[in-house]
C-alpha cells in the first residue's frame, strides 16, 4: 500500500470512496432517504475547495493517459515516464515548486 511510506499518523483528505478509512478525512455523505443540512453542505463545499487543486493535478496527469491505461513499455521505465509527465505538468502550470 502506498500509505506505508508515510508516517503512521499522517492524515489525508479523500473523496467519498474513502469513507470509513482510518486517518482519511472525507466529505459528509448524504444519509439514505434524507438530505444534508445547510451546515453540512457548507462543510462539504469548504472541504472540496481544499481538494480542488489536487483534483486538477490528477486530471492534468490523466490527460497523458499513462496512469489510466495499460503501460506497454518496459515496466522498469514506468516510474521514469510518470515522473517525466509530472515535470511536464509542472512546467505547464508554471509551478516547478508546488505549494
Amino acid at each position: 500500500e502506498e500509505r506505508s511510506q508515510f508516517d503512521p499518523q499522517q492524515r489525508f483528505k479523500g473523496d467519498k470512496a474513502y469513507v470509513g478509512e482510518a486517518l482519511i478525512t472525507t466529505p459528509i455523505k448524504k444519509p439514505k432517504n434524507r438530505e444534508l443540512t445547510t451546515e453540512q453542505k457548507e462543510q462539504n463545499k469548504a472541504f472540496s475547495a481544499k481538494r480542488i487543486f489536487v483534483e486538477h493535478r490528477i486530471r492534468s496527469l490523466k490527460i497523458f493517459r499513462v496512469v489510466q491505461e495499460r503501460f506497454r513499455l518496459n515496466p522498469q521505465k514506468y516510474e521514469q515516464v510518470v515522473l517525466t509527465i509530472c515535470g511536464i505538468v509542472r512546467l505547464r502550470i508554471r509551478a516547478l515548486i508546488l505549494p
